[in-house]
């Protein structure tokens, strides 16, 4: 018997042998990974529910966007609006299309913000973006200047220039609010009601730039984005007239095109983004807000270890007692270092 086996096996094909696989499976597995070096260039307009629709750059086409996920071999690497990514697959475009995003290229900017001051989670709002645009009405609803604050915080920690946008002026004077930040040097535009838009002024802000719209509801921030590209129209929310506040309805972040209304102007982007009643700095270090205010980072030097520039010990008092800057620039900044510690309600 023991013979007969013996020929059995030999007369065996090596296909008909049975190979049990090991428990994570037969597929051997390699850390090496496709570097898509034909993968075309994109830009994330808008993220929903998993699904990113990217502009292509493509000078032959430089309108088509098409519908992508992002690849397995990303891992938890994140995708957020304003990404610029390596695309493959189905770049047509069309109904039911569906690419792969297969790389994610190094930010040179990442706006950020958490829930509040005690949330360990940031979330990231937009990608390379040049400009803070923060969107206040001067009236329904009242401005709210710690608010604005804690916008200009975050943009100087992300390195983008700030803009506060004032709308309704028809509506309040804007003096106010300028005097606060005056000492600041902010950029500032100035408008009225959507009955009587100048719209000049700020599109020359916005030329060759990408902007982040920011404000809570019904400042009029999505109105303005309205009128500034208006071939791409988002609802707009109207003002409570019991609470004050307003209703959101834009509900994600979408980059759009400006368009060119001179020629030889540079093209510009703007971000839309969802009103906001809140913008949390847990995210922030503060240590790096000094970087605005470049007339009065010299007079840190002598500043002790570790110091919040809001203290006894802070070198600053007696840098700008010397004459070496203005007093209302260091108090701006303390009442910017302080706006983690103030309550956002006003």
């Amino acid at each position: 018997m023991a013979g007969l086996g013996s020929n059995r096996r030999r007369d065996l094909d090596e296909d008909d042998i049975r190979i049990r696989p090991g428990k994570r499976g037969s597929r051997p597995r390699t850390r090496t990974r496709p570097k898509h070096e034909d993968a075309r260039e994109g830009r994330v307009l808008t993220v929903d529910r998993g699904r990113y629709t990217c502009l292509l750059a493509d000078e032959d086409a430089p309108d088509r966007s098409i519908t992508a996920m992002k690849a397995r071999e990303l891992g938890r690497k994140g995708v957020v609006v304003g990404d610029r990514v390596g695309i493959v697959g189905d770049l047509s475009g069309g109904e039911g299309s569906l690419a792969r995003i297969v790389r994610v290229e190094e930010r040179r900017s990442t706006l950020r913000r958490t829930a509040d001051d005690d949330d360990p989670y940031e979330r990231i709002i937009v990608a390379n973006a040049d400009q803070l645009a923060i969107v206040t009405a001067l009236a329904d609803p009242e401005p709210r200047p710690r608010l604005i604050d804690r916008c200009l915080v975050a943009a100087y920690d992300a390195g983008l220039e700030p803009l506060l946008v004032l709308t309704k002026a028809d509506l309040a004077s804007p003096d106010t609010l300028l005097e606060m930040y005056g000492a600041l040097g902010v950029e500032y535009v100035v408008t009225k009601s959507e009955s009587d838009w100048d719209l000049n002024p700020i599109r020359a802000r916005l030329a060759g730039k990408t902007t982040v719209f920011v404000g809570h509801s019904g400042v009029g921030k999505t109105t303005l984005v309205n009128e500034l590209v208006p071939d791409h129209q988002r609802a707009v929310g109207h003002v409570n007239e019991v609470t004050g506040r307003g209703r959101h309805t834009t509900t994600s972040a979408l980059t759009l095109r400006l368009p060119l209304f001179e020629a030889g102007e540079r093209q510009g982007w703007v971000v839309d983004t969802p009103g906001v009643r809140s913008f949390g700095l847990n995210h922030v270090d503060l240590s790096r807000v000094i970087n605005a205010f470049p007339d009065l980072a010299a007079g840190t030097e002598d500043c002790p270890r570790a110091c919040s520039h809001d203290e006894p010990d802070c070198a600053l008092d007696a840098w700008v007692a010397a004459g070496h800057a203005d007093p209302a620039r260091l108090y701006s900044l303390r009442r910017l270092l302080s706006t983690r510690e103030r309550d956002e309600g006003d």
